[in-house]
């Protein structure tokens, strides 16, 4: 009996020990687990991979999810063991999803999720989508992605999933701001989170974006925004998203979203940030009892050296001998959407030379009347910038082409140059910098006021019927 009771206690003794160690391992690898964490994500910052051959700590790429299955990564299937996956197989974007406890170190742009069944993993995202860019995206900050056997403590938790993106890149222009930011950001909210319920946590963060953007960004979300740049606090999220997703210049596909958003929809979501204080538009500027079409003739900036109408004055009184009222707008990058909302939100007819200032089409009203004035070389833009806008909102859509005598390359190049005879020919191979330069930036329009006349008559008439209408 007592050899049985020895033998019992040797038996606690020895398991009481062994169950010291693996307390006292757990601890070191806890308190290491981070700082190693840390060595690693710097290892994979450099261009070489120098651990290529220390199994501990390989980083292993991985691509998920093929494009033919959807836009969507599968919630709740994940690869292997890991607590995230990374879509790179898109030609704009890549998207990494955690469908976990995500935890965002902003002083290291850092996102971890534990996975105490798994060796260390890191991936690297930069969340602007222009992949096939690799000027812009080699200044668009690159952040982190690691699951591992710990995480930094929770400083501040959230209830809701985060959707994590950059401001950087381009996103200066309203085109770009909109085209690579906005747009993208309902599209991906529509994908993951069709009730409206996520945090816009936001990489390379300026106040003048939120400042100038303020009433979309409260109309996308209720929450306040978690800017990496200002923020040193660890927060803590059920899941995020990582990346935008995009369907193409100024498009939503409806095909690829679970809810079936349209262009449409978001235009619902720019009347509810422009309408909840509305700015009341002007009263009609002429006071007879027929009132007459209010165009809105959107002009380049004093600032601004290409792409002008050289007889703008001409031109506007032609406008207002057809019946129209007009309208000058000169928008920059101080202008107030609110004031430029309810200004177009009210009118009738916009036309402009193709140039960013064109976003503000999306502020027009279902059929109402849209005119791009198409200067040479830029038609393929035109159509994908701008008319997709016009098809997407259900607006009266018209382009007027220039011809090469209403071109200002004509007295630079002559008009046999094949650079104004058949640009289509110069920009086969593509649109390098130096073409799109000499279409962009050296160019100006002298528009052909009779045969300009005939188009804005057409204007007139669509402006008319769209008019009786709204009776």
């Amino acid at each position: 009996m007592k050899k049985i009771l020895g033998s019992s206690r040797a038996a606690i003794a020895t398991t009481l020990f062994c169950l010291l160690l693996l307390w006292f391992h757990t601890m070191s690898l806890s308190m290491s687990s981070i700082s190693r964490i840390n060595n690693i994500i710097a290892a994979t910052s450099s261009p070489t991979d120098t651990f290529n051959n220390n199994q501990e700590t390989r980083v292993q790429i991985r691509t998920v999810a093929s494009q033919q299955n959807h836009q969507l990564l599968p919630h709740g299937v994940l690869p292997m063991s890991y607590q995230f996956s990374c879509n790179r197989t898109y030609l704009r974007y890549d998207l990494c999803t955690i469908d976990g406890l995500t935890v965002l170190d902003p002083t290291t742009s850092t996102f971890f999720t534990m996975d105490p069944t798994s060796p260390v993993h890191v991936e690297k995202i930069r969340p602007y989508p222009r992949k096939y860019e690799d000027y812009i995206m080699g200044q668009i900050k690159e952040l982190n992605l690691v699951s591992g056997p710990s995480s930094p403590q929770c400083t501040i938790r959230h209830e809701s999933p985060a959707i994590v993106f950059s401001a950087g890149g381009y996103t200066g222009n309203l085109f770009h701001a909109f085209n690579d930011g906005l747009i993208p950001l309902f599209i991906t909210a529509s994908s993951f989170y069709p009730d409206g319920d996520f945090i816009i946590v936001v990489s390379e963060f300026h106040d003048w974006w939120q400042s100038k953007y303020a009433e979309i960004l409260k109309v996308l979300s209720k929450h306040p925004i978690v800017a990496l740049e200002k923020d040193n606090a660890t927060h803590c999220f059920p899941s995020a998203t990582l990346g935008l997703i995009v369907h193409g210049f100024m498009t939503i596909d409806p095909t690829l979203i679970p809810t079936s958003k349209t262009l449409m929809h978001f235009r619902d979501l720019l009347e509810k940030a422009y309408t909840q204080n509305p700015i009341l538009p002007s009263p009609p500027l002429d006071p007879k009892p027929e009132r007459r079409p209010r165009l809105v003739l959107t002009c380049r900036g004093n600032d601004v050296s290409s792409r002008r109408i050289l007889n703008q004055d001409e031109v506007i009184q032609v406008m207002k001998e057809i019946g129209f009222d007009v309208i000058v707008f000169q928008p920059n990058r101080y202008t107030s959407l609110s004031e430029a909302y309810a200004m177009l939100n009210s009118s009738h007819v916009m036309v402009g030379v193709h140039g960013a200032a064109l976003t503000h089409a999306l502020f027009l009203r279902p059929r109402s009347v849209f005119m791009q004035v198409v200067p040479i070389g830029t038609e393929w833009a035109a159509d994908a910038f701008y008319g997709r806008i016009a098809k997407g909102l259900n607006v009266n859509y018209l382009e007027y082409k220039i011809r090469v005598e209403e071109s200002s390359l004509m007295e630079k190049y002559g008009k046999d140059n094949v650079l104004l005879k058949d640009p289509s020919a110069v920009q086969k191979k593509g649109w390098p910098t130096e073409i799109m330069d000499i279409y962009l930036k050296q160019q100006n329009v002298k528009l052909d006021l009779v045969r300009f006349r005939k188009s804005l008559k057409s204007a007139y008439l669509m402006a008319k019927k769209f008019m009786h209408k709204e009776r």
